[in-house]
C-alpha cells in the first residue's frame, strides 16, 4: 500500500505586493489619522465608511472585459445556478464608492453632503519599491454644489491638516489649477475632435517637470533625443501649434493677478479656458478672504492631474523640503495629497450631472514625511511590565495592573516563565517599555514596591559615571499605595 503523500507546509511569507504593518506603525497612523478627523470634523464634515466590495460595474473606470475582467483591481463572479453572476471586487480608491453611495442614498442624505472617510483600498497592479497593492488613503469631498467656495474650502483644509499633524508653514505648499483652462489651451491650439493628437498633448505636458520648457516643445514638435541618445519622436504640431501649451506651462507670475493674466493670453478666444481662469479667480478670492496667503496656496498651471478625470479645479499639496533618496543625492519630498473637481462621476448612476469636488490624502507618505520631520517618534512607547517574582501571588501582580489600567496608564503582567528575572528585563526591552514594577517577597512584607525607570537607566549606562548613577538614580522604593503617582510621575518626567 502506497504511503500516504505527505502536505507541504505552507510559506510563511507576505504575497508580493502587500506587507505587514507592527505595533508602533499602527499607532502612528491612527494617531495621524486621527488629528486629520478632528480637523475635518471642526470644518462640518461627516464621516462615512462604505463598503470595501463594490460591483465591478459601479466601481466604473475597470470595468471587465471578455479577456481581463479583473484588469486593475482585484475581483470575482458571484456565480448562481446559472453559473452567472455579477462580478465584484475590493475597492480600489475611496472616490468611486462616494459616487455609489451618495446615487443610493440622495433623498436621505443633506445637499451638498459634506463627507471624509479614511481606510484600506487594492489595486492590482504591478508592485515596486514603496509601491504595494494594499494601502491607505485619507479622502474628504463635497457633493452637491457647483460653487468655488467648496474647492476653496478643501484647499483650506488641507493647509490646516498639513500644519496640525506637524507640517510646519513653509514645507508645504497647496497648488491650484484648472483642467478647463488646459482644455482651452488645446481649443486655442486648434485640436478640434482629433482625440489622438490631444491625447498625446496631454501626455507631453505631463512631462514638463521632467524635460522642462525646452523639452516640451521638442516634443510637440519634431522629437527629441532623451538622456541615454534615443530619439522619441514627436507629436508633431507646428512651432505656432506648440507655443499655446509653452504659454501655459509657463504662466506662473510673482503674483496671482499676473498669473491670471498671462493664462488669459494663453487660452486666447476660448470660452471654456476663460471659464476655468474666472474659477480660478474666485478660488484665489476666497482663500484671501479667509487668510490664506501665496505661502500656503498659490495657482500654479504646472499642476496637471488625472488627466481623463477631473472637470474643473485640480489641487495638489507639494511638501517643498529636500530630503536624501537611496542614493544619498538631495531631492524635494514631493507631493502627499491630491485632488480636483469630478463632476461626472456620480451622472453615471443617476443620469444626471452632480457636481462634487475633493481631496485625497497618501497617508503612508505623509507618515514618511513626519518621520523626516521628526514629528513622530520612530519608537512608540510600550507598557508598564510588572514583573514576576513569585507566580503563586498572580492576583498581586494583577491587582497591581488593574490600578494602573484604571489609572489610565497602558501596563501588563508579565506571562511568561518568571524563574529568570533577566529574562523579564529583557522582554521589558523588547516591548520598548518605559517602566518596570518589582514587588518580590521582602517588598510584599515591607508594603513596598521598586520601580525601575528603564529609559533612564539605559541612558546612564551608556553614558553615566559611577558617582553620576549614584547622584541620578533610576530605580525607585515606594510604599505600595503610591504605585500609581509613581509611576505617573516618571512617565510625565520621560515625556
Amino acid at each position: 500500500m502506497a504511503k500516504p503523500k505527505k502536505q507541504p507546509r505552507p510559506k510563511a511569507i507576505t504575497p508580493k505586493g502587500f506587507r505587514d504593518y507592527f505595533g508602533q506603525e499602527v499607532t502612528q497612523r491612527t494617531e495621524m489619522l486621527r488629528a486629520i478627523a478632528d480637523v475635518y470634523h471642526r470644518y462640518g464634515f461627516d464621516a462615512l465608511e462604505s463598503s470595501a466590495v463594490e460591483t465591478v460595474e459601479a466601481l466604473g473606470k475597470f470595468l471587465p472585459d471578455v479577456d481581463r475582467p479583473n484588469e486593475g483591481v482585484f475581483a470575482w463572479q458571484e456565480v448562481d445556478e446559472n453559473d452567472k453572476g455579477d462580478w465584484m471586487a475590493l475597492r480600489y480608491d475611496l472616490t468611486a464608492p462616494l459616487a455609489r453611495v451618495y446615487a443610493q442614498h440622495r433623498n436621505d442624505l443633506p445637499t451638498p453632503y459634506r463627507r471624509y472617510a479614511m481606510g484600506v483600498v487594492w489595486r492590482n497592479e504591478k508592485p515596486g519599491p514603496g509601491r504595494y497593492r494594499q494601502f491607505y488613503q485619507c479622502d474628504a469631498d463635497t457633493v452637491g454644489t457647483a460653487s468655488m467656495a467648496a474647492d476653496a474650502e478643501i484647499c483650506a483644509m488641507l493647509s490646516d491638516t498639513l500644519e496640525t499633524v506637524g507640517i510646519p508653514r513653509g514645507d508645504y505648499l497647496v497648488r491650484v489649477n484648472n483642467r478647463k483652462v488646459l482644455n482651452g489651451v488645446l481649443e486655442a491650439m486648434g485640436l478640434g475632435d482629433d482625440v489622438a493628437t490631444r491625447d498625446a498633448v496631454l501626455r507631453t505636458i505631463d512631462k514638463f517637470d521632467k524635460v522642462g520648457k525646452a523639452g516640451v516643445r521638442e516634443l510637440l514638435t519634431k522629437g527629441r533625443l532623451d538622456a541615454s541618445g534615443a530619439f522619441i519622436d514627436g507629436v508633431g504640431l507646428s512651432d505656432d501649434q506648440a507655443e499655446p501649451v509653452i504659454a501655459f506651462l509657463t504662466s506662473k507670475a510673482a503674483v496671482t493677478a499676473g498669473t491670471l493674466a498671462n493664462l488669459r493670453a494663453a487660452v486666447g478666444d476660448s470660452k471654456i479656458g476663460a471659464d476655468g481662469i474666472d474659477e480660478l479667480e474666485q478660488i484665489g478670492a476666497l482663500l484671501d478672504a479667509g487668510g490664506y496667503g501665496t505661502d500656503r496656496i498659490e495657482i500654479d498651471p504646472s499642476v496637471v492631474r488625472g488627466l481623463g478625470y477631473y472637470t474643473g479645479p485640480v489641487y495638489e499639496a507639494e511638501l517643498t523640503f529636500e530630503i536624501f533618496d537611496e542614493k544619498d543625492r538631495k531631492r524635494q519630498f514631493g507631493s502627499v495629497a491630491g485632488g480636483g473637481r469630478y463632476d461626472d462621476l456620480v451622472k453615471r448612476f443617476t443620469g444626471q450631472e452632480v457636481p462634487a469636488t475633493g481631496i485625497s490624502i497618501g497617508v503612508d507618505r505623509l507618515l514618511a514625511a513626519l518621520r523626516e520631520k521628526g514629528r513622530i517618534s520612530a519608537q512608540a512607547t510600550g507598557p508598564v511590565v510588572v514583573t514576576v517574582m513569585d507566580r503563586d501571588r498572580m492576583a498581586d501582580y494583577q491587582a497591581m495592573v488593574a490600578e494602573l489600567r484604571n489609572a489610565g496608564v497602558r501596563a501588563e503582567v508579565y506571562l511568561g516563565n518568571p524563574k529568570n528575572f533577566g529574562n523579564q528585563l529583557k522582554y521589558a526591552d523588547k516591548r520598548n517599555s518605559s517602566i518596570a514594577v518589582i514587588e518580590g517577597g521582602d517588598e510584599k512584607a515591607g508594603g513596598i514596591v521598586q520601580i525601575k525607570d528603564l529609559i533612564l537607566g539605559a541612558k546612564i549606562a551608556e553614558s553615566a559615571t559611577l558617582e553620576e548613577w549614584k547622584e541620578r538614580p533610576s530605580q525607585f522604593e515606594v510604599p505600595r499605595g503610591d504605585l500609581v503617582a509613581k509611576v505617573r510621575e516618571i512617565l510625565d518626567s520621560q515625556d
